[in-house]
């Protein structure tokens, strides 16, 4: 019998890959951890379980959009404003 959950779980994957492309350490770091973290709860099959791990994927896509968006606004910050000394 076929989760119903696995949709979701299959589409925070994709998102956390696509996502992790300009993590700062590296696209393959990026995908080894998230290879393993997920790896790790494979066998997990309590539907609440599963909902909890979920809405933590969705929080770190938000971290890591957040991580990103500092990124740029500091590289925009430095090509266009001269720090004084």
């Amino acid at each position: 019998m076929a989760n119903p959950l696995r949709g979701e779980v299959i589409h925070l994957y994709k998102t956390l890959l696509y996502i992790g492309r300009e993590y700062p350490k590296g696209k393959a770091y990026f995908r080894e951890r998230l290879k393993a973290a997920f790896m790790k709860n494979k066998d997990e099959t309590d539907p609440e379980k599963i909902r909890k791990l979920v809405a933590r994927g969705d929080f770190v896509i938000k971290e890591l959009e957040a991580l990103y968006f500092l990124r740029k606004y500091r590289a925009m910050k430095k090509a266009y404003y001269d720090e004084p000394h």
